[in-house]
């Protein structure tokens, strides 16, 4: 069967296609090995397929430990210091966490690394360029507000268009 669906689609993209826009995390001064890049591609759906691919996560030293790390889209791309100059997650209408724009879904980091790659019709290209990508230190609980008590920014990547 030769049939195309939006998830064989989508495997192209992510093996032939060049991302739109693409933002090299970076680790804070506690987390100096943390580095990755989350790429952003377009679809020809409305929205946007993310993958992330992130190194030096906390539980790295920890024979085959596994923990979760929210990541966001933050307002503002200013990511010195310890990301204290990143704002509010970003988000199009006024809504409450989990359904800021900017909520991406959590990262699985096995032995300090974490791959993922999926859809998101809540946000384009074009309207994320110059923001950030940030990681934090713990999963998001989808519930506190305004942003899901996941603690620390332990990463950081600016969106720029590619």
């Amino acid at each position: 069967m030769n049939a195309y669906t939006q998830g064989t689609i989508f495997c192209d993209i992510l093996v032939k296609g060049e991302p739109a826009a693409i933002a090299e995390i970076k680790g804070n001064a506690d987390y100096p090995k943390l580095s990755g890049t989350v790429k952003f591609f377009d679809t020809p759906y409305d929205g946007i397929l993310v993958e992330a691919e992130i190194y030096g996560l906390p539980n790295r030293k920890e024979n085959g430990g596994s923990q979760f790390y929210a990541m966001h889209i933050h307002e503002k791309g200013d990511c010195s210091g310890a990301f204290e100059n990143t704002g509010a997650h970003y988000s199009k209408t006024a809504m409450p966490h989990p359904f800021h724009s900017g909520d991406l879904v959590p990262l699985l980091g096995n032995q300090g690394y974490a791959w993922t790659a999926f859809y998101d019709r809540r946000i384009m290209v074009s309207e994320i360029i110059g923001r950030s990508v940030i990681i934090h230190e713990n999963a998001d609980d989808f519930t506190t507000q305004p942003s899901g008590n996941a603690g620390k920014k332990i990463g950081c990547g600016v969106i720029v268009q590619v």
